[in-house]
């Protein structure tokens, strides 16, 4: 009995031991420094999630995982619709990416870029917090990424240096810089607007030149870039489109990290988009929206659209949505409606 009381003791430390070495193993194995692909950085929302995400990993890891930031989406040139092939091809450990960028690789991101789908914060959230966002986070994952938590980069607000839009037919032959997706290119020229694709780094210099009469985002960079000082006179907060961030990692990096090593970046992850999130929503979310007051002050038109306005948007962008609800899945997008129709304002 002794003996036998012996030799277990001997296998547990063994497995112990031989536990130990294969953390310590794979520990070997971790990179000195991972990649973060950024298309903002800091002081952004948006940089401001990879900044805490970064900043929260190496702490709560004592620093076997250290991030370093790469904003601009400088590791790939800036051609941010490269992004999401990067990531899988391993050119990018890990992201903060845009739905609006990876849409051109994975079809089904497109549903948070259909004209007028969310009319509030509270339609983002039951689609990102519900049965849509886990079943787009599987996608993704079967798309060669692993997908850990949302954000956002809130509500796309169009701006101009022309007049203050207020009909569709303000938007009439219009130069306006868009993203690289095919659908945004629909929607303005459903509008009757002259859409021109680039990316923001070539966007500035358009804007400033004239080259481009305006274009759309959220509204904290028209703040922090001080947009009125590239023409944009007019701002016109419409809520076409909304734009979540998602916090990826490559599947290679993720499957050499140990598993509680992936829950301690995974919770980072959950814990710095809710921060983000508040962030990226302060000044709109209040009952006199602080940050509208705040471009007015700038010297800068904005204009509210009232609901009639707005539906006469609606209507004229009716067909791109109708187009782009059968490339997306009719199944998915009527999940989304049926979600959004449910929630809770």
């Amino acid at each position: 009995m002794k003996f036998r009381r012996t030799l277990l003791s001997l296998l547990a430390v063994a497995a112990a031991l031989g536990s130990f070495a294969m953390d310590a193993a794979a520990q070997t194995a971790y990179k000195s420094e991972y990649r973060m692909s950024l298309v903002l950085g800091p002081p952004t929302p948006w940089g401001q999630a990879g900044k805490v995400w970064a900043d929260l990993v190496k702490e709560r890891t004592q620093g076997r995982i250290s991030i370093k930031l790469y904003p601009g989406v400088s590791l790939i040139q800036g051609d941010q619709t490269r992004e999401f092939s990067a990531l899988r091809q391993g050119v990018i450990d890990m992201a903060v990416g845009s739905t609006i960028n990876w849409s051109p690789q994975v079809k089904e991101l497109n549903l948070f870029s259909m004209p007028f789908l969310m009319p509030d914060y509270a339609a983002i959230d039951s689609l990102t917090q519900g049965v849509v966002g886990r079943y787009i986070f599987q996608t993704l994952d079967k798309a060669g990424v692993v997908p850990l938590a949302w954000g956002e980069n809130g509500y796309r607000e169009v701006t101009n240096s022309k007049r203050a839009i207020k009909t569709p037919e303000d938007m009439k032959g219009m130069k306006m810089r868009v993203v690289g997706s095919p659908i945004f290119a629909d929607m303005f020229s459903a509008l009757g607007a002259n859409p021109t694709q680039m990316s923001w780094a070539d966007a500035q210099p358009a804007l400033s030149s004239g080259a481009v009469d305006g274009q759309e985002n959220p509204l904290f960079l028209f703040t922090i870039l001080k947009m009125q000082n590239v023409g944009q006179k007019f701002v016109t907060a419409w809520g076409y489109v909304a734009d979540p961030l998602i916090f990826v990692v490559n599947k290679e990096i993720w499957n050499s990290w140990t598993p509680a090593d992936q829950a301690i970046v995974r919770q980072a992850a959950i814990d710095s988009g809710s921060q983000e999130i508040v962030i990226a929503r302060k000044g709109l979310v209040e009952a006199d929206k602080p940050l509208l007051k705040d471009i007015a002050a700038m010297g800068v038109t904005v204009t509210q659209l009232s609901a009639a306005e707005r539906e006469a948007f609606v209507k004229a962008t009716r067909p791109v949505y109708t187009k782009w609800k059968s490339v997306i899945g009719a199944e998915l997008v009527t999940a989304a409606e049926k979600a959004i129709a449910a929630r809770k304002k």
